[in-house]
């Protein structure tokens, strides 16, 4: 096991996290890797059965609005549930905006939450240990998801979720907003055991953070489903090119920064996520999300019982 001298230790600006002081280090071994494996498998199972009960949630609210039941607690009987007119703008602004930009609001909101957290010092030692992700680590499953909504650098956060933003329109028109968010919690733990994974079989235990590996699966899948969409650089508008072209240069990027060990990124968690959104667009949906069919009679059965 890796061991330190000091638990002192310094964030660099692209998300990655490096000890200050001397170490002493061998090479961790690979059933170190048996729990963070079991986790993902159990945290990505757990996400889709989770969004599928939200989806059946949401039918039936649906349901019941349509046929003028009044048995949801949390639906409004009367015209005059808002009273506020600050309230009633925001309501009417939050309904304005698309599914894919609730979802992307709702995520940014979350990774914004926890970018302030980072600025409190008291809170330091808890970000440290939760918010970053290291198979050297003590603890080191849950930070595999947590770690996913960690942003140390605002132009790391600013890029991660300009991309969301960005693609969220079409991620969630596509697959439905219960079934982007089962995989993008579920890219954001595999892209972690595959960072695990090759931290581990290199031996560079350094730790890091971000929503980048989540954030590959959904590009991955989005651009191999329409492979001739038009995409520019934000700061280049007028250079253009197709979205086939594009996740495809960044794969090779990947690729060669893991053969060459390059420090800037955690390009293994990049291809990881980038791999699972390919393998996922031809496959999840079909023999996953598909087949959900007994979690909503299983839930069903449930919610009878209960009234």
């Amino acid at each position: 096991m890796r061991q330190t001298k000091s638990s002192k230790w310094s964030l660099k600006s692209d998300g990655n996290i490096n000890e200050v002081s001397e170490v002493v280090t061998s090479k961790l071994s690979p059933k170190c890797l048996i729990k963070p494996f079991i986790f993902t498998v159990t945290f990505s199972g757990c996400s889709f059965v989770a969004c599928t009960v939200w989806q059946y949630e949401e039918m039936r609210i649906y349901a019941q609005n349509m046929f003028g039941s009044h048995s949801h607690p949390y639906r409004p009987r009367s015209p005059e549930y808002k009273r506020s007119e600050f309230r009633r703008q925001i309501n009417a602004w939050w309904n304005a905006q698309s599914e894919g930009e609730k979802v992307a609001m709702a995520i940014l909101g979350i990774n914004l939450c926890v970018f302030l957290f980072w600025r409190i010092p008291v809170l330091q030692p808890f970000m440290m240990k939760y918010f970053c992700a290291s198979p050297a680590l003590r603890g080191s499953c849950l930070p595999m998801f947590l770690s996913t909504f960690s942003h140390y650098s605002f132009f790391h956060l600013a890029m991660n979720m300009y991309v969301l933003y960005s693609f969220s329109n079409g991620a969630v028109g596509f697959f439905g907003k219960e079934q982007f968010v089962a995989m993008y919690c579920s890219a954001g733990v595999i892209s972690s055991f595959a960072s695990y994974a090759f931290k581990v079989a290199s031996g560079r235990l350094v730790t890091s953070l971000g929503a980048s590996g989540a954030l590959m699966a959904i590009l991955s899948s989005i651009c191999f489903q329409f492979p001739e969409i038009p995409l520019q650089i934000v700061f280049l508008p007028f250079f253009t090119f197709t979205a086939s072209n594009a996740i495809k240069a960044i794969m090779a990027l990947d690729f060669v920064g893991l053969v060459a060990k390059w420090r800037l990124f955690d390009h293994a968690a990049h291809l990881g996520g980038a791999i699972y959104g390919i393998l996922y667009l031809n496959y999840g949906t079909k023999y996953i999300w598909n087949n959900r069919e007994p979690i909503f009679s299983f839930y069903h059965k449930l919610r009878e019982k209960k009234e």
